[in-house]
């Protein structure tokens, strides 16, 4: 049941806080129960230094989908290296993708649009349920920016399918500020960015976008626009405005 009133009550505090002081606030308000999802993008990479280099006691996971570009462990072990710590990984169920690629392919995701959403349940939804069981609040980087459906989503959201609260701080910055951020702190970063990639997942399912095109045309490219969504991420119209 979505704690509508807890919501109302983190978006009317939030108001005027900076980021790392409002983490602060749901880690006196969740102690021990806030984690944050890294894919190690530009934007993880500046809610990744907040939580790092203000030493604050926040669980941060990534998962690894076995099909990452070997630029996206590069960055994991420079953030790593950087900050003394260790991102805690998540992997897919090994029956669940034997099975799957046994039956199917190991490329069987270009295909049709069923299997490549059997795959990314597998490889990452599946995974994201183990990793945020037991916790209350849910850190991510989305940006407003990177899709008209994040256009109107709140900064504090309540996700049904995992139960849990979401917390986007850096919903709206714009790409400009999350590059500054990146530059002035010297954060590692992920290469492929510069190289016209923006939003980065497996290798096989993305690529660079070409001048003009939406920014998530790199991700499923393949599909149609209607049906690029893994199952991560997924915000419905409620009464209550959020979605």
């Amino acid at each position: 049941m979505e704690p509508t009133k807890e919501i109302s009550t983190l978006l009317y505090q939030i108001g005027g806080l900076k980021m790392v002081d409002f983490l602060k606030l749901l880690i006196e308000k969740y102690p021990e129960q806030v984690t944050f999802s890294s894919s190690f993008s530009y934007e993880d990479q500046v809610v990744t230094h907040e939580i790092l280099s203000n030493q604050l006691p926040i669980k941060i996971f990534t998962l690894d989908t076995g099909r990452l570009f070997p630029e996206t462990y590069s960055v994991w072990s420079s953030t790593n290296a950087m900050y003394n710590t260790g991102v805690k990984a998540y992997y897919p169920n090994q029956e669940l993708l034997h099975d799957f690629v046994s039956s199917k392919g190991p490329n069987s995701f270009y295909e049709s649009v069923d299997n490549r959403k059997q795959c990314c349940f597998i490889r990452k939804v599946e995974p994201l349920k183990r990793a945020l069981a037991g916790n209350a609040i849910w850190i991510t980087g989305l940006r407003a920016e990177h899709s008209p459906d994040r256009q109107d989503l709140p900064m504090i959201e309540w996700d049904e399918s995992n139960n849990i609260i979401k917390y986007h701080p850096i919903l709206h910055w714009s790409t400009a500020e999350v590059k500054q951020y990146i530059s002035d702190h010297h954060i590692p970063y992920n290469p492929l960015h510069d190289k016209g990639f923006v939003s980065i997942g497996c290798a096989p399912c993305t690529r660079a976008i070409r001048p003009g095109e939406d920014f998530r045309a790199g991700r499923w490219w393949w599909e149609d626009a209607d049906k690029k969504e893994c199952g991560l991420h997924i915000h419905e119209p409620a009464a209550s405005g959020q979605g």
